[in-house]
């Protein structure tokens, strides 16, 4: 699985835990739900701003969004 799919899978996932649409969050970000929509599916990469704009919105850091899920963070 390549950062694109694991950020798609991360953010979907998120997302949902906070019961928040795609025209939620991209209001929140600032983006438009349609960008938001091809990121979750993996079409597009995400650039370093947007993915900052998008843990903004979320409340989350930006390397949550690139974990790999089951990979322990160091303390």
């Amino acid at each position: 699985m390549d950062l694109k799919e694991i950020m798609a899978v991360n953010l979907r996932r998120k997302r949902h835990d906070l019961e928040m649409t795609q025209e939620e969050l991209a209001e929140h970000a600032g983006l438009s739900a349609h960008y938001v929509g091809a990121i979750e599916r993996g079409d597009v990469s995400a650039s370093v701003t947007v993915l900052g704009q998008i843990a903004d919105a979320l409340g989350i850091e930006p390397g949550d969004l690139l974990r790999r899920a089951g990979r322990a963070t160091k303390s």
